[in-house]
């Protein structure tokens, strides 16, 4: 279901030369041994997630849709990445369905914020607000001026339009939605955040926006079972982790990835914070960024071609599109592109992607990894995401730090604190 290659890679050593270190790490993985231990719940998701659960998640979607026009998702980082990823890579960027997905508690923009509530001020709304503790700053104190409005729009409605997925049994925001009534779900406590888009954290958004969830889980379980080998020679996630950590040791210290489709750029922000926050430890790491091309080409394919050779690609192709044209013909043909006539804009699309992919490894002499995923569907990303999780595990765990925790965060957010006057 997912093609990872290393033919355009410039790998000086042999991937397969790793095997005695990624069977290691596998094993502590599998048997919950490895740095990080208390949070690999996302192992064996695919296999345990509480299926009755989930089906509260269903119907919890289905009574949304049919109540609101607009479904606010409050939430930070891992609480709200991974869903918009995967709306915007199914359902594309214009797609006219309804209730829209509007996301707030991911910014102290006050310009954004007060936007969004002009915005949904006239509208039907729905709010899943989502927090392990309820504590998190950006994300309590935009649920603040949500709950404010939900209050005083539906009054003792309110609490049937509220949604609060948080810690099973404590924390600010457990105690406030008992309190007030709001259905909950579970943050799990062995998934940390980053790895919580296949809980109900990220399945419920997804589901209000009408998107299969069943398929998205059946992709994860369809990747957990490819990928239970650790054999070099077939395990595609083990593949791309060793590969990274080979091109780290060749001099790159960037990792950019590259998609050739709109909707996709924020899979890329999902895929951001997945590895930076995971393996950016001690001094260690590679840093992720990403462009979309062709649009990027024309503002970064200058320094990818003929800059300082740090990074490498990992390119990210699209066998089917969700839709496509064909481009026309002209009588006049004043702009030349006749050429083009009878042609699917797929079939420019992939043409664009090839021939930068020759200038790049060619004359840049940038090194490339393809991974290649059959279209943009729900199952398709459940799979990636597998995939990536697994990748990032192994990978990190190759470089000995611990992929599951981020203490370097606590700082800016000790000092934002201070300044911000908190006790």
């Amino acid at each position: 279901m997912l093609k990872f290659e290393t033919e355009h890679a410039f790998l000086q050593e042999n991937i397969t030369d790793y095997q005695e270190t990624v069977n290691k790490y596998h094993e502590q993985l599998m048997n919950k041994t490895g740095l990080g231990n208390d949070f690999v719940g996302w192992v064996e998701w695919p296999n345990n997630y509480d299926k009755e659960e989930f089906e509260r998640v269903l119907a919890c979607a289905e009574k949304m849709r049919n109540m609101c026009d607009v479904f606010v998702v409050c939430g930070i980082g891992g609480s709200y990445l991974g869903a918009r990823a995967v709306i915007e890579m199914v359902n594309g960027l214009y797609a006219d369905k309804k209730p829209e997905i509007v996301f707030m508690g991911n910014t102290f923009s006050s310009t954004y914020i007060a936007q969004v509530m002009n915005y949904i001020k006239d509208k039907e709304v729905c709010v899943n607000v989502i927090s392990k503790s309820g504590t998190t700053t950006e994300t309590a104190l935009a649920f603040r001026l949500l709950k404010k409005f939900m209050d005083e729009k539906y009054g003792e409605e309110a609490k049937n339009r509220i949604v609060a997925t948080t810690d099973k049994a404590r924390g600010t925001l457990k105690t406030m939605a008992d309190a007030e009534g709001y259905e909950t779900f579970v943050i799990p406590d062995d998934i940390g955040g980053r790895f919580s888009v296949i809980t109900p954290v990220g399945l419920l958004p997804i589901a209000v926006a009408g998107i299969d969830i069943r398929a998205l889980m059946a992709g994860t379980k369809k990747a957990y079972d490819d990928l239970a080998d650790p054999d070099l020679n077939t395990n595609t996630a083990y593949r791309y982790a060793v590969a990274r950590r080979i091109l780290e040791k060749q001099g790159k210290c960037a990792e950019m990835l590259v998609s050739y489709e709109s909707q996709m750029s924020m899979v890329a922000e999902w895929w951001k914070q997945l590895f930076g926050e995971s393996e950016g430890k001690n001094g260690t790491g590679i840093l992720p960024c990403s462009v979309n091309f062709s649009t990027d080409l024309h503002s970064m394919g200058q320094f990818i071609q003929d800059g300082k050779k740090v990074l490498f690609e990992t390119l990210i192709k699209v066998e089917k599109p969700t839709l496509d044209l064909t481009f026309p013909s002209d009588e006049e043909n004043a702009d030349g592109m006749n050429y083009l006539a009878g042609k699917s804009l797929h079939w420019v699309n992939q043409m664009a992607c090839q021939g930068t992919l020759e200038a790049h490894v060619d004359t840049g002499h940038v090194p490339n990894l393809e991974i290649t995923i059959p279209d943009m569907s729900a199952e398709t990303f459940g799979y990636m995401c597998y995939f990536f999780f697994r990748a990032i595990a192994m990978t990190t765990y190759m470089n000995e730090q611990n992929p599951f925790n981020q203490p370097g965060v606590e700082v800016y957010k000790k000092n934002m604190f201070r300044l911000l006057g908190k006790n």
